[in-house]
């Protein structure tokens, strides 16, 4: 290697060591401690994320019976 790509190598692992240090990362890629306890938003967000699928899905469904319910119409010889 030259000198200049060595120096880049360098300090590129130097600030990727010092930034995953800053996060709280382990050398095995795992969270330091505790990361806190869920906040009202995550919840409302799931909660809404939820209510949503369930009223598609719902849509959806009532779209499907209302189609099998309707007769089919036999097809007729010219």
């Amino acid at each position: 290697m030259n000198d200049s790509l060595l120096t880049f190598t360098a300090v590129f692992h130097a600030v990727y060591a010092r930034l995953r240090e800053q996060i709280g990362l382990h050398e095995n890629g795992h969270w330091r401690g505790d990361r806190g306890a869920v906040s009202i938003e995550h919840v409302l967000w799931y909660a809404a994320a939820a209510i949503s699928v369930a009223v598609v899905a719902a849509i959806i469904w009532s779209q499907v019976r209302t189609t099998a319910s309707t007769p089919v119409q036999s097809p007729s010889a010219p």
